[in-house]
Formats: C-alpha cells, structure tokens, sequence
C-alpha cells in the first residue's frame, strides 16, 4: 500500500523533478521513417522490457500474450491505414477507431465489450504579453485512450499534451506500474486535470487584469470598444475551456464510482480526487464566464454612460451659443425701426447682456454637472 500513499507524488509533475535525458526511455520512432508509432513498449512486473530493436504493436503484443505484463502504445495522429493494423491486433471496435482517427471529440467514456475508450480534451495556456482582441489564450488538444485487460493504447491530436515526461515518471515507479493499464489511465486523467487547474489560474489572471482596467478610475483617454473587444475575445476561450471541462465530470464520476472489470479497486478510489478536481475547476469556469458577463455589461453600461456624459455637454454648449445666435439673428434684420439701434451705446449694451447672459447658463449648466 505505500505506493498508493505516493500516487499523487507520481503523476503530479509539479511535486518531482522533470528527467532531462530520456536516457532508457528514448522513444522507439525511427527518425528516418516517419511513423505515428511514438513508443511501443511492454511492461512487466512493473518495469519496462528492455529490447534491442523497436518494437513493433504485433510484437509487443505476442510478448505480452507467451510472457505476461501488458503493453502501452503511444501514437500521435495516426491515419485510418496507420491504425487499422493496430485496430485489428487489439480488437478494438470500429466506432472507438473511427473517433480516434477523426479527433474532434467531446470527453467521454464507452465501453466496448472489455474495452474502456476515454477521451480527454487537453488544455495549454498560450502566453501573452497583453490581453488583446484578438489573443488566443488557450490551446487544445486530445488524447484517446483505449484501455484492456493487457494493453493501453494512447491516441495523441495536437501540437500539445505530449505524454513522454509522464511515461518516464510511471516508469521509475514499478510498484505504481505493476497496477496495470488502469494505474496509466488514472495517471493520464490526473495529468490533464493538472493541466486544467494550471490553466484556469492563469485564466484567472487575465480576468483580474480585465477587470481591473474596466473599472480602474483615470481612463478617459482611453479608446473605446477596445475593452468589449478584449473582453468578448476572453469570454470565447473560456467557453473552449469550458468544451474541454464541463464534459468530463460524468466520466470521472463513473470511473470513481462504478465498479469496473478493467480498473483496480485500489486506483479506483483515486480517480475521485481527479473527479473533486474536475467539479473544482468546473465550477471556476462557470464563474469565469458569469464574471465575465458582469464585466461586459458593466463596460457597456459605462459606454453607455459616456455617450450621455458627451450629449448633456453637446446640448449646454448648443444652449449657450443660441443666446448670441438669436440676438445677431434678430439684430440682422435690417428694420429701421428696432430698438436701440441709433442709441451711442446700444451696441456695447447689447454685448455685454448677451455675455452675461451667456456667462449666466454656463454656470447654472455646470453647477448642474451639465459641464
């Protein structure tokens, strides 16, 4: 039991030290032929089979089937040719092959016959100097995992979510991989749940900046637009984000608490702490987007506030300038007989009445905070 006690310190890589040289590990893809076979190997008792050559899925499985053990594939974005081999060495069922080699897929969890098929949605945060409108900030991926009795096939989508430093770190604990395939699945969910919490706390950065910004006092000079724009760009990762999350709730709840054939009672009980994480984050998203919603609103209630601000100053100053409008207009008439028209000081009298008057609405107008 006291490899139980360190399964979160394994699969965690935040709580142990990165390998710097894959050493042993090295992946067994030939640089000269190009493959979606990343690693092919066998374990056994827990520790990895050592070979001389590759290889190949056919092999590695007839070890497993004359030896014992099970065998882990690793394959990123294999074609249908690529994978029908696999397919057929394993058993596995058309519809679980055909959404492994499409990708595009929600998180999920079927069962076909003793085979478990999980998708999982891998989330990378893309670092920015500057929240713009037009920033990507997160990235996603997919891994497909097929789990059976002796074999664990992985099924890698994107430039993102590699599973190399986690097979390393699997493979340096041999009681944890003595579990079986089902100790891989849970360290692979727990992986990408990480990748989650990791995201939605750089996510929540963004958003404290937003918002502070928005409401940050002194911004006058500011260009609007700029703040809806920014905010509407944030408010559609976040529902990427939420695509990758909200789905994986009921998987893990039933990998945590329905028995299954093909998972360990004792990894099982793990999977409900990557099953609490996955409600954590769940419930950030939500907020995230609520908050986010507030936040638009509020930017839009404060341009909308702008534009009253910037028409109550418009119409003081049409007011202010009717006053001289008005006496010029009714003075160019060219009468003979109109007031004051003959009178030595009629002009300046009239000057300073209309200053004054003037003078008068612009400081009611202002007292008014019209100005």
């Amino acid at each position: 039991m006291s490899m139980i006690r360190d399964l979160r310190a394994v699969v965690r890589p935040s709580r142990i030290s990165l390998r710097k040289d894959s050493g042993p590990y090295e992946t067994t893809r030939d640089p000269a032929t190009p493959s979606a076979v990343v690693d092919c190997a066998v374990y056994r008792d827990g520790a990895r089979v050592p070979v001389t050559t590759p290889l190949t899925p056919h092999e590695a499985m007839r070890q497993v089937r004359r030896d014992g053990g099970f065998v882990w594939i690793g394959l990123h974005e294999p074609t249908a040719a690529e994978f029908a081999g696999i397919a057929s060495e394993f058993g596995l069922h058309p519809l679980a092959v055909e959404d492994a080699v499409q990708a595009h897929q929600r998180p999920k969890l079927e069962r076909y016959d003793d085979t478990l098929f999980t998708v999982f949605k891998t989330v990378h945060y893309v670092e920015h100097d500057r929240l713009t409108a037009n920033s990507e900030v997160v990235a996603t991926g997919e891994v497909m995992c097929f789990t059976g009795r002796d074999f664990f096939i992985t099924v890698r989508h994107g430039g993102q979510g590699s599973l190399r430093a986690l097979r390393h770190r699997l493979q340096d604990d041999p009681e944890l991989l003595a579990k079986g395939p089902s100790a891989v699945l849970h360290a692979i969910a727990d992986h990408v749940v990480d990748g989650y919490i990791a995201v939605a706390d750089a996510v929540q950065d963004d958003i404290d900046e937003v918002e502070t910004e928005v409401f940050s006092p002194g911004r006058k000079g500011a260009p609007r637009g700029t703040d809806a724009g920014r905010i509407y760009q944030l408010k559609r990762e976040v529902l990427e984000f939420k695509r990758a999350v909200s789905p994986l709730l009921r998987p893990m709840q039933l990998l945590s608490e329905r028995p299954m054939r093909l998972i360990d009672p004792d990894i099982q009980k793990y999977f409900r702490d990557v099953a609490d994480h996955v409600a954590r984050v769940h419930e950030q998203v939500i907020g995230f987007d609520e908050l986010l919603n507030s936040i638009l609103q509020a930017n839009l209630a404060q341009a909308s506030v702008a534009q009253n601000e910037d028409m109550r100053k418009i119409t003081s100053w049409a007011a202010i300038i009717a006053v001289p409008t008005m006496v010029c207009g009714v003075y160019g008439m060219n009468f003979d007989y109109m007031p004051e028209t003959h009178w030595k000081y009629g002009y300046p009298v009239i000057l300073s009445v209309t200053v004054a008057i003037c003078l008068g609405i612009h400081r009611t107008l202002k007292r008014n905070g019209w100005l």
